[in-house]
């Protein structure tokens, strides 16, 4: 049994960001900004997402300036990504929904 995350290799790396439209792999971190309607249609994805980051107890670095939620994943743990970045990433483009 693991006693947490294990980092990705190159590959898994690539292989997962391709899956996942919209995120670009940027220095061992999954990127992207989403923009939203408003400022509360942004606020209220970050809430949202922030149940689901606690309830995985894997958090985002992000920051919100208006309808643009700008997001890095990566786990510190293992300096680079985990199955817990990709993992994260999809629930949060599932939260955005139709926000680009």
């Amino acid at each position: 049994m693991s006693d947490g995350p294990t980092r990705l290799t190159a590959d898994e790396a690539a292989e997962g960001a391709e899956r996942l439209e919209g995120w670009s792999l940027v220095d061992d971190g999954l990127e992207r900004t989403f923009r939203f309607a408003d400022f509360a249609t942004a606020f209220g994805f970050m809430a949202a997402s922030a149940v689901v980051a606690e309830r995985m107890n894997h958090h985002p670095e992000w920051s919100n300036v208006y309808n643009r939620v700008t997001i890095r994943l990566t786990t510190h743990d293992v300096g680079g990504l985990s199955a817990y970045d990709l993992e994260l990433a999809e629930r949060m483009s599932t939260l955005a929904g139709d926000a680009s």
